[in-house]
């Protein structure tokens, strides 16, 4: 009898609930997702909002995919301990998606035309995916130009100003004077120099790499200790031979700094650039989203926009921890 007591009270549930491997958040943040299906097509819209059903459905199917995985995530392996590790956040995401839901479409706090609901976006993504995916190709396009010219010219110009005194009697005052300026100052003067505003907006991408990179690679050789000189020295090692394995892969993690911060600023620059008079890309399509009011557009394209910074950081990320292997153990991660 007190057997029986035991194995129903709640501390032999959660023990059978933990043994059985159930997936608690996903199972809260399943239910949070079908709430936003549910709400969203069951509640009446205060205005006429396209492609609503189709947001209940995408959410339907995100809250059955996160009920799937509730008995089952415990056997994925690595991919399964990656959802476990953002449990919270889908649950996080549920919520937020209801609460824009209701403010937005089902009460009408946050009015018409200056916050769209989600469904908004959706529609943006289906009526005018042709526009947004040239929009995206010709934003990405210039950005890789600008980002690499700028992270190569910045790279060269840091390790020769950390490298050779010479240099960097005269290099260091003009990246002084030139790097506290921001690069969309320089706007005026860019688009009367270049020829096109796409050669324009590919230069200001490139200032905007290369003087982070630049101040930040020149920091990194200038702080490598001279005993490693003396010692590559005294094994009869060349000049190329300290800058090349030396001083630069020393230099590297300040570097990868410098990236960091250059990805950030130049993707700022890019956007403002393709405001100021290119014929496509992001920055364009949030113009034009604004001029004509279509403020689930200009959502969606930030959507867009912030998904790919993120993914290129996460890209050089990645990058760091393949050139940086040496440092594990070295240094704090």
């Amino acid at each position: 009898m007190s057997q029986a007591v035991h194995s129903g009270s709640p501390v032999a549930a959660s023990s059978a609930w933990r043994r059985v491997g159930l997936w608690k958040t996903g199972l809260a943040a399943a239910i949070g997702w079908g709430l936003v299906a549910g709400a969203t097509e069951a509640w009446p819209d205060v205005a006429d909002w396209d492609n609503t059903d189709t947001w209940a459905w995408i959410a339907a199917g995100v809250a059955l995919l996160l009920l799937a995985l509730v008995p089952t995530v415990d056997r994925l392996g690595k991919p399964g301990r990656a959802l476990q590790a953002a449990g919270p956040w889908f649950l996080a995401l549920g919520i937020f998606f209801i609460v824009w839901e209701l403010v937005t479409a089902k009460l009408g706090w946050l009015p018409r035309p200056f916050f769209a609901p989600p469904q908004g976006l959706v529609d943006a993504y289906v009526q005018d995916w042709p526009r947004l995916l040239v929009c995206t190709e010709f934003s990405l396009r210039l950005f890789a130009y600008g980002f690499t010219i700028g992270a190569a010219a910045g790279f060269v110009l840091g390790v020769c100003l950390g490298w050779s005194p010479g240099f960097n009697y005269w290099g260091q005052p003009v990246l002084k004077l030139i790097g506290p300026v921001p690069a969309t100052a320089w706007l005026p003067i860019i688009f009367f120099v270049f020829p096109t505003t796409f050669g324009a907006s590919i230069f200001l991408v490139a200032l905007a790499t290369g003087i982070p990179v630049a101040i930040l690679t020149w920091s990194g050789v200038k702080s490598v200790s001279t005993a490693y000189y003396d010692v590559a020295r005294t094994l009869g090692a060349s000049s190329r031979f300290l800058v090349l394995k030396v001083a630069i892969p020393a230099a590297l993690p300040h570097v990868f700094v410098g990236l960091f911060m250059g990805l950030y600023a130049s993707f700022a620059v890019l956007v403002v650039a393709e405001m100021m008079g290119a014929k496509a890309g992001l920055g364009w399509y949030l113009q034009w989203a604004t001029g004509y009011s279509a403020y689930g557009n200009m959502y969606a394209a930030l959507v867009i926009m912030a998904l790919i910074c993120s993914g290129l950081v996460k890209l050089l990320f990645l990058l760091r921890d393949r050139l940086l292997s040496w440092q594990k153990g070295l240094v704090a991660w």
